[in-house]
């Protein structure tokens, strides 16, 4: 699974408050539509859990279903205390799991 995290503004100082997207390239199968070809039930894979964790402190923990479309878009507003490290943890209910991290570096 590849992701993406994006901060905005690119620009910013402690204390502000900036926005946090987090992209997942996921399939998100609800295990519910079946394969065109062979007619076979496709497997249910989908993220189920996504962690934002900052300095390997927990900011927020989102609880996520099957419902959602192909590489879902997670959006948070974080306050920035200091430089440290953004760290978004994404599980699947298949057990796999992806972690990507952004330096926060606050200018100012």
């Amino acid at each position: 699974m590849k992701t993406l995290i994006k901060i905005k503004p690119k620009t910013y100082a402690a204390g502000d408050i900036v926005k946090v997207d987090f992209m997942a390239m996921h399939p998100m199968e609800t295990g519910m539509r079946k394969d065109k070809d062979t007619g076979a039930i496709i497997p249910a894979n989908y993220i189920d859990e996504v962690k934002f964790l900052f300095n390997d402190t927990l900011i927020t923990k989102m609880v996520v279903w099957e419902s959602l479309s192909v590489n879902p878009l997670f959006t948070i507003s974080f306050k920035v205390p200091s430089a440290g490290t953004l760290k978004v943890i994404a599980k699947t209910n298949n057990g796999q799991s992806v972690e990507s991290s952004e330096s926060i570096t606050p200018k100012g």
